[in-house]
């Protein structure tokens, strides 16, 4: 009876206190894929700290990874958290890209949304919605407007990516001086510093994943910090004040993004970043043209013109009209020119107050050559270098569109050249600060760069830029950036970009959206050591490799005409595409890629190797089982070397036919490639 007694009275005294434990462990709360393949769970511990982790095919790939934030002048996100009742819903549709890698898209998803609110004062709330798809998911935070939380003023946010298994990485350092300008690191996932995304894994097992971001609008863009072992956090790119993000409730974050594929070709053929973007916000945009430019710009990356005026000066109207006579006569669609306008001279890098954009240096007439290129069908590329000045530029900014859009000129190249850190940005109080390039400021400047071009109908190549998270689905007319090491760092680098930088830029840069890495060089000795460290074939294979809606033929135009025969891919090869289809690949050693022209029944093969020369059999279902075709192959030479024999280079045209049940053997040198047309009969 004591007994007994003693513990009923146990039992009382504990339940009222595990009836008042309103943060005790939650139940997981799941949402799967639409194949099954993909399992997210969202819970909260017995602190009230919410978590969630991800399985594939039923085993684990990201362990418990916290979500939350560090405030300013409240109390921070972490504690204290109590999971609503989920809301879910099934997606798949199809939408059409108006240029693209593709035409069509698929977006097939399963969305959990979950409230999360605190259980003591001030009771604020956030939700939690995750998308997940067969090849990876997003989730994103969306603020209510709610009276205990106003305005947002984030420190940090508090997000992990805890990987469940060892394995290694290519990532590229974080808030360094040279931007997103690194040559790609591959270390152990143990041995990751602070890195910019997207950063690719190869996991033991040889699961592939991407860590990235989609959708970044009036935020600070993030990089990961590893905090211990293979767990991850977000880092937010610092702002120009206390915060790195100061917003005003209602409001979304990015989608923080996982791709994952049980190969790097799976990373490569995922649409999830333009999926977790919104749709096209600009109605209309047939004025959008997918373009190949040639352009005043190698000569003055290998030192035989200048930017700034004088003797030496390469925007000329002598030689933009070259230029414009070389691009009708080859079936190019623009002319790039840089240099055109007055503030080069002296010290411009990281400066830019003495940048006009709509002056011009006396020896280019901006209104003649832009009629002139016109009435040969061609149309110049503006130019509007700012050298991170943001502040600078927006002072002019529509009267230098107005002026583009009055002569003519349909697109612009802009430029942001200065340290990280030192873009400079007008704030609130109306002074300018120093600025990161992917601070929540500069996200605002593109943005906003973007949509008064669209009202002109122009498109925008942003370099130097913020990192690409998709938005070109969203904004159609920002058509192009950089963001990476490019050509010109095999102009004048030291080194100068190695043989295995393209297949690292196809599985870890390129899975964020196009880049303008201008290829088709062909002169391979250069102001840097190293000089072009590339087989001619390679430098064809690349306009079918590194997806832009525009690309240059880069080199000096006597090259070109002084080598009529492997010119003519350039000429031929399309810019917008129907399909594309990553066959095989891996990260830093070699990628294959085919992709089938929107405007035409052709296909066109393009594959990359390192510095390993190899030989790959590709099979070529994915050519159109009821055709037939005439295969241009233009491949390395019996000889061919990046270092001895870049310029050994055979040209093949197969008239009998070819079939899609057949297979293609593909010889690559030590820094070589291969390129192929497939001409529908």
């Amino acid at each position: 009876m004591v007994r007994r007694s003693w513990l009923l009275l146990l039992c009382l005294f504990a339940l009222p206190s595990m009836a008042a434990d309103p943060a005790a462990k939650a139940a997981p709360v799941t949402v799967s894929s639409p194949d099954g393949s993909l399992q997210v769970s969202l819970t909260t511990d017995n602190d009230g700290r919410p978590a969630y982790a991800v399985q594939r095919r039923g085993k684990p790939l990201i362990d418990d990874s916290r979500l939350g934030f560090i405030l300013l002048d409240a109390p921070k996100f972490e504690r204290n958290m109590r999971l609503g009742k989920p809301s879910t819903r099934k997606v798949d549709e199809k939408w059409e890209q108006p240029w693209g890698e593709r035409r069509f898209v698929r977006n097939h998803y399963n969305e959990l949304r979950v409230t999360l609110s605190e259980t003591i004062a001030p009771k604020r709330s956030f939700d939690v919605v995750f998308r997940v798809y067969d090849d990876g998911l997003g989730f994103r935070y969306e603020f209510p407007q709610q009276a205990a939380l106003p305005e947002v003023r984030i420190s940090q946010e508090l997000t992990e990516f805890n990987l469940a298994s060892d394995g290694s990485a290519w990532w590229i350092p974080a808030e360094q001086w040279n931007r997103a300008e690194y040559l790609y690191q591959h270390t152990p996932v143990q041995q990751v510093g602070d890195a910019q995304t997207p950063i690719t894994f190869k996991l033991d097992d040889g699961t592939h994943l991407s860590l990235h971001e989609a959708a970044l609008v009036d935020y600070a863009g993030m990089n990961l910090t590893r905090i211990e072992d293979r767990r991850f956090r977000a880092l937010l790119t610092p702002g120009i004040g206390d915060g790195k993000v100061i917003r005003q409730a209602p409001f979304n974050t990015p989608w923080r993004t996982l791709m994952v594929a049980d190969d790097a070709a799976g990373l490569a053929n995922s649409s999830l970043i333009l999926n977790l973007n919104e749709p096209n916000a600009l109605g209309d945009v047939s004025w959008v043209k997918p373009m190949k430019y040639v352009g005043v710009w190698w000569e003055m990356h290998l030192d035989q013109k200048t930017w700034a005026s004088g003797p030496r000066h390469g925007a000329t109207n002598e030689n933009v009209m070259k230029h414009i006579d070389f691009a009708a006569a080859n079936g190019f669609d623009g002319v790039l020119v840089e240099g055109w306008n007055v503030g080069w001279d002296g010290d411009w890098f990281g400066n830019g107050e003495d940048f006009s954009f709509t002056e011009s240096y006396p020896d280019f007439d901006l209104e003649k050559l832009s009629a002139y290129a016109i009435s040969k069908g061609v149309r110049l590329i503006g130019h509007h270098e700012t050298s991170g000045n943001a502040a600078h530029y927006e002072t002019q900014l529509e009267a230098a569109l107005d002026l583009y859009q009055r002569v003519g000129v349909t697109s612009v190249k802009t430029g942001y050249v200065a340290d990280a850190g030192q873009a400079k940005v007008r704030g609130l109080d109306g002074q300018v600060h120093y600025a990161w390039h992917e601070g929540q400021d500069m996200a605002r400047h593109h943005l906003k760069v973007v949509t008064e071009a669209a009202k002109r109908h122009i498109a925008i190549n942003a370099h130097e830029p913020i990192k690409d998270t998709g938005l070109r689905r969203t904004y159609p007319n920002w058509i192009a950036r950089e963001g990476a090491r490019g050509m010109e760092y095999s102009a004048w680098g030291q080194p100068g970009n190695p043989p295995e930088h393209e297949a690292n830029l196809v599985f870890t840069r390129l899975l964020a959206g196009p880049m303008d890495y201008t290829p088709g060089i062909f002169g391979m000795k250069t102001r840097s050591p190293t000089g072009v460290a590339s087989t001619w074939a390679k430098q064809l294979a690349l306009y079918v490799v590194i997806y832009s809606p525009l690309q240059m033929a880069a080199d000096l135009l006597e090259n070109y005409e002084a080598n009529p025969a492997p010119f003519q891919f350039i000429k031929d090869v399309p810019v917008d595409w129907e399909q594309s289809r990553v066959l095989a690949g891996e990260v830093g050693e070699y990628a294959s890629i085919a992709r089938k022209d929107r405007n035409s029944d052709d296909w066109y093969l393009g594959a990359i190797s390192n510095q390993q020369a190899r030989t790959l059999q590709v099979p070529l279902s994915f050519l159109d089982p009821d055709r037939r075709y005439i295969a241009q192959i233009y491949q390395d030479g019996a000889n061919a070397h990046w270092q001895t024999a870049p310029q050994d280079i055979q040209i093949e045209t197969r008239e009998a036919a070819v079939l899609h049940d057949q297979t293609l053997s593909l010889h690559m040198a030590a820094g070589g490639g291969t390129a192929v047309r497939f001409i529908a009969q």
